[in-house]
């Protein structure tokens, strides 16, 4: 794909239901109509059997109001292809809800995989901190590659993440790099560069020497593999819809990475009936 078409997308951005964001799907797509995009993805987080971890997500009472504002922002911008996702967290017990609930009976048009969490002994713990012994990488790295390995995930959400918990570049994170790396080449799993991370940066002080993400060494890495990648501003705030978007294009392109194709993402049939549905 050209770098030109892909500034005319986003594939990830999220919702008030999810509680530490704002805004609905309508505002998120009129901010990117106004910029003048074709694709948005609505994928706010996804709520869990027994709403697990529902601090920062929304509840499972809260998917039909979630389905009726990603249709209403459909039907006010027939001219965007608004497309409707969720991120998942990949809990073996949750596959099926996703596989038979979420993209069978509610028809959802694809699912983002993301490793928020880390099983360690038996634990889910934070992703973002504390990660930077061997063990816990190589618990992140094999969960990484177990969500590349399942076909239900478009593409995985920021898998650069595990850097944030360490000061310097080390032969544990490398190896981390090549894991999570090996998987995407060998099961056709694009990454994504997270345009939300370099908000994230921008906001650190100067004084935090961490080295935040997109997390260079790991995309220069990369290029040295056969992947793909997906820019998207992982948006919380209706006025972030693109936010971020050109800066992980670039990136990407003065690293001579890939962009991945529609057909590799399977949006391929979403996008057709989306269009069909707006020509109505």
């Amino acid at each position: 794909m050209h770098h030109s078409a892909a500034l005319r997308r986003n594939l990830h951005s999220h919702t008030y239901r999810c509680k530490h964001a704002t805004g609905d799907a309508i505002d998120y797509v009129r901010c990117a109509d106004n910029s003048g995009v074709d694709i948005y993805g609505i994928s706010d987080h996804t709520p869990l059997p027994g709403n697990r971890f529902n601090n920062v997500r929304m509840d499972l009472d809260q998917l039909d109001s979630y389905q009726h504002a990603v249709s209403d922002a459909r039907d006010v911008f027939p001219q965007v292809s608004v497309l409707l996702g969720l991120e998942c967290e990949d809990f073996e017990d949750c596959r099926n809800f996703y596989e038979d609930e979420i993209l069978g009976r509610r028809g959802f048009d694809y699912l983002i995989g993301a490793g928020h969490y880390t099983p360690i002994n038996g634990n889910w713990e934070d992703s973002y901190f504390g990660m930077s012994c061997a063990a816990k990488l190589r618990a992140y790295s094999d969960h990484l590659c177990a969500m590349m390995e399942s076909s239900l995930y478009s593409f995985i959400a920021h898998p650069d993440i595990f850097g944030l918990s360490s000061k310097n570049w080390d032969s544990n994170l490398k190896a981390c790099t090549h894991d999570i790396l090996a998987a995407a080449e060998s099961h056709n799993r694009p990454l994504e560069i997270n345009g939300g991370g370099f908000r994230k940066r921008a906001q650190a002080s100067s004084a935090n020497t961490q080295a935040g993400y997109p997390l260079r060494e790991f995309w220069e890495i990369a290029s040295g593999y056969q992947i793909t990648v997906v820019c998207n501003s992982d948006a919380h705030h209706p006025h972030h819809a693109l936010a971020n978007i050109n800066e992980s294009l670039q990136f990407a392109q003065t690293l001579g990475l890939m962009l991945a194709g529609d057909e590799q993402l399977g949006l391929v049939s979403a996008l057709d009936q989306v269009k069909e549905i707006d020509l109505d």
